[in-house]
């Protein structure tokens, strides 16, 4: 059986660049739909957070507006991620070990950026994965998850592959760009990314290079989710 460490974020805000809290947290559609995909493919899925503490779905990403207009499909959203709450005690990212999965996952939301985007320790695991040559996978604002990974001579890990995650033209049309301390977009390029992107907002885009998936938006989740499926049917599980 293929397991998955679904590492979410676990803070409930974001700081803006005039230092104010804008409530946030793990992106609700973004780990709900992948752990859709992971269970009807049999897949074992363990969810992990800084501090094992238990995860905040931003509330915004409850707004019909984001489910296609339709209340019905954000209130299953909504009932889906309780019932997941109710059955998963998070572990603590900072005690996972590589041996235990064959996946890590990161959903997005504004929540990473603010700590997993520092996370030594996750970094630390994530080089491990790599090393290891089990996927390494994030979607939307999960892609910052992925800067702490650092090799010894303290350069980005994934400097030189090809990278996809929420867009600034993405950033810019929700309103948040003006307010960010720093755009996703400008520091993957600035660590060294090959960042790829849609012409059109919200279009879907999934990446791949070697043991690294990224996904750009929340319309990407599910693609990316159905790639690492497909993928983990190729591979062997240890």
């Amino acid at each position: 059986m293929t397991r998955v460490l679904m590492a979410v974020t676990g803070v409930d805000y974001w700081t803006l660049a005039d230092g104010t809290r804008h409530p946030s947290g793990y992106w609700p559609e973004e780990l709900s739909t992948p752990y859709e995909v992971f269970t009807e493919a049999g897949f074992d899925i363990t969810i992990g957070t800084p501090g094992g503490v238990r995860p905040t779905p931003d509330p915004a990403g409850f707004a019909p507006v984001y489910h296609g207009d339709d209340e019905e499909e954000a209130q299953r959203v909504r009932l889906h991620l309780e019932s997941i709450d109710e059955h998963h005690v998070p572990v603590a990212l900072e005690e996972a070990d590589v041996a235990d999965f064959d996946i890590v996952f990161v959903p997005g939301g504004w929540g990473p950026m603010e700590d997993l985007a520092v996370s030594a320790p996750f970094g630390a695991l994530l080089r491990a994965f790599t090393e290891a040559g089990k996927p390494v996978a994030a979607v939307c604002h999960g892609p910052a998850a992925l800067l702490p990974a650092r090799d010894d001579a303290g350069d980005w890990l994934f400097a030189g592959r090809a990278v996809t995650g929420f867009s600034n033209a993405e950033e810019t049309a929700v309103g948040t760009a003006p307010l960010a301390r720093w755009l996703l977009e400008d520091r993957l390029i600035a660590e060294g990314g090959d960042y790829r992107c849609t012409e059109e907002d919200w279009a879907e885009l999934v990446v791949v290079d070697g043991n690294l998936y990224t996904g750009q938006n929340p319309a990407s989740a599910r693609g990316l989710a159905e790639r690492l499926v497909r993928e983990s049917a190729r591979v062997p599980v240890a």
